[in-house]
């Protein structure tokens, strides 16, 4: 882990590597670019080139799509449905509500929210079958009404998707499942192959290449944001159970390559604290493989001056999770405004947020939280405003429609106004 003090000389420019945008990779844009127009021009034949190339089974057309039933133990069964009913209460709440009203010279107008009729969702494979993710994603298109929702996961070297992982999906709501996984995935469900029908708006996490697909392929769909490899930001005051902190930072970190973990604080027993925490405890966890690469490249324990500057610096940073461990810690939260998700408190762990309270896990990294929110349910459904004018309304309004009209030298605008006026109809 890499240790920053304020009272360092070099602090400032060292900080600098926590003060992030979600910006794409160059070697990473090209490989997804060439990988999105073979896709494009070679449908499933690229698709499946592509997945054997990058270490997954060789199939063919008639393997992609996943149709078998599968077959978990009822404590599996009653987990799922737990945190599916916690996710899917909290996405009714999210959804937006149609509405109207009449403005000041009496026309009508309102937004109307309906469902996309079919999205794609992307969950990651890998070295976890994240069956969290399927809830987390899968449960908000279904809340919001979405017919047709089709998700694309990685299958293991047997051409097999988890039962427990392809459980969930089905009892959240997929209606399609197929058995690809990458950029490759990302152009399948963009374009369309000749198994896989295009899709119009892509969600789900990913890692770096998936990422970059997604934003590769914005404008022929919709995405929803840049959610990658799994990130945490501790802020703690000298309160804070260091074991607990440790563990929360290690729980994030197990995702492995790309995974970021940071704390800031202002009591220097407390970091040391906390450095000692994270090395007994990683030495008891089975992922040991996984953390060293991150405890290696992408750790820091930064000890501020005041708790103030760690508010700073985790807006700076743009963290998918925040947990906040001080004595105060909603006066803290309030100055924080670029988190994907916040948790308050000791007894918040990130881990309750992954799997089970309702919020959905699938939230901006790399610095992303710049710019977008966290997934929600209304990021499935499609806003269309409408308006209505009766005659009296028209006559109102077409005083200002002429005069913008005039204003920007477009005629036919104003007289598009006048001739209904001129010549009404019955």
């Amino acid at each position: 882990m890499q240790i920053l003090r304020h009272s360092d000389p070099d602090f400032r420019s060292s900080i600098q590597v926590l003060l992030r945008k979600a910006v794409p990779v160059p070697e990473v844009q090209e490989t997804v670019r060439e990988i999105l127009q073979a896709v494009r021009h070679r449908g499933d034949s690229a698709l499946i080139e592509y997945t054997a190339k990058f270490g997954g089974p060789s199939l063919e057309s008639a393997d992609l799509l996943e149709t078998r039933v599968p077959e978990v133990p009822p404590e599996t069964v009653a987990a799922i449905e737990a945190a599916r009913e916690n996710v899917h209460a909290f996405a009714v709440h999210s959804l937006r509500k149609s509405w109207q009203m009449t403005n000041a010279q009496g026309a009508i107008v309102g937004e109307r929210f309906d469902p996309f009729e079919r999205v794609g969702i992307y969950v990651p494979g890998g070295t976890a079958p994240l069956v969290s993710t399927a809830i987390m994603t899968v449960t908000l298109a279904a809340a919001a009404g979405v017919p047709e929702i089709v998700v694309a996961t990685p299958s293991d070297q047997t051409g097999m998707i988890n039962d427990a992982l392809l459980y969930a999906l089905r009892t959240a709501g997929a209606t399609e499942v197929y058995k690809v996984g990458g950029a490759q995935a990302i152009a399948a469900l963009a374009f369309g192959t000749e198994t896989i029908a295009s899709v119009q708006k892509i969600a789900g996490p990913g890692n770096a290449f998936v990422v970059e697909a997604k934003r590769q392929v914005f404008g022929e769909v919709a995405i929803d944001l840049l959610p990658g490899p799994s990130e945490i930001f501790v802020i703690a005051d000298f309160s804070a159970n260091p074991a607990w902190i440790a563990a929360d930072l290690l729980a994030q970190a197990e995702h492995g390559k790309g995974s970021g973990m940071v704390m800031a604080t202002d009591s220097l027993p407390q970091l040391e604290a906390v450095r000692y925490e994270v090395d007994k405890q990683c030495a008891l966890l089975s992922r040991r493989e996984h953390l060293a690469g991150v405890l290696k490249s992408n750790a820091h324990l930064v000890l501020v001056e005041t708790l103030s500057e760690a508010v700073l610096l985790c807006n700076s940073y743009a963290p998918e999770h925040v947990t906040i461990m001080t004595q105060a810690p909603e006066s803290l939260a309030h100055g924080i405004r670029t988190a994907g998700a916040i948790f308050l408190g000791g007894y918040s762990p990130v881990a309750a947020g992954d799997f089970l309270t309702g919020p959905s896990h699938t939230l901006p990294t790399g610095g992303g939280g710049k710019s977008f929110p966290g997934l929600m349910s209304d990021m499935f459904q499609r806003r269309t405003s409408w308006v209505k004018l009766d005659e009296e309304a028209l006559r109102k309004s077409n005083p200002i429609i002429q005069a913008f009209s005039e204003i920007e030298g477009l005629d036919a605008h104003g007289r598009s106004a006048t001739i209904r006026l001129d010549s009404p109809t019955a």
